[in-house]
């Protein structure tokens, strides 16, 4: 009963703190301690919606059908090829997130977040050519470096909120192992090399 339950846990922990909620995640906080708290409310839930809609749901969606699609090819196609395509998809959502918010009135560290994402899922499908990586420590690892990136931009002390990120990094790169969808060498190198993506991303682009 005691390993069902871990396994439940582990399986909701990776549900709610999947990769693709990494941008909205972010928005989130930005809109609490950057000069977003001013904007208009009616202004900050569109700017969700868009960002939702294109790096959450759609994602989602494409990368559904494409399982429907290929469900019979499954024993053809090679891991790798699993692996790659959800990640094309992915990345392709997130590029005409930022095409749209681009093209939008938008302060330029909201385009930053999505170009950080890109980044991330770019970084992961390199490395995953030669050595598995865990998407989910990724996206975690990433959302710790950003939270840093930007509270020396904005001049705010992230302590709280940086414990609540390590707690949930954790929680999620333990929850991958105890699904035995990674080891402890590959959500490693995605929390090593999401926190180097997501730092450096933020304070760079």
């Amino acid at each position: 009963m005691k390993i069902r339950h871990h396994i439940n846990i582990a399986k909701i922990v990776s549900v709610l703190f999947a990769p693709h909620y990494f941008p909205l995640f972010c928005m989130l906080v930005l809109m609490g301690f950057s000069y977003m708290r001013s904007f208009p409310l009616n202004y900050k839930i569109i700017l969700l919606v868009i960002i939702y809609i294109f790096t959450i749901g759609l994602p989602k969606l494409l990368i559904k059908f494409y399982n429907i699609i290929t469900s019979k090819q499954k024993n053809e196609l090679t891991k790798r090829e699993q692996r790659i395509v959800p990640y094309l998809l992915s990345i392709m959502c997130y590029f005409f997130c930022f095409i749209v918010l681009a093209r939008m009135v938008v302060p330029h560290f909201v385009v930053s977040v999505v170009l950080a994402a890109i980044l991330v899922q770019m970084v992961c499908l390199v490395v995953n050519n030669w050595h598995r990586i865990s998407t989910h420590s990724a996206a975690a690892g990433a959302m710790n470096g950003a939270l840093i990136s930007f509270s020396l931009i904005f001049n705010f002390n992230p302590t709280w909120w940086l414990c609540v990120t390590i707690i949930i990094a954790g929680g999620v790169a333990s929850s991958r192992m105890v699904l035995r969808k990674h080891s402890l060498t590959e959500v490693n190198l995605g929390l090593g090399l999401g926190f180097v993506t997501g730092l450096l991303a933020i304070l760079l682009l």
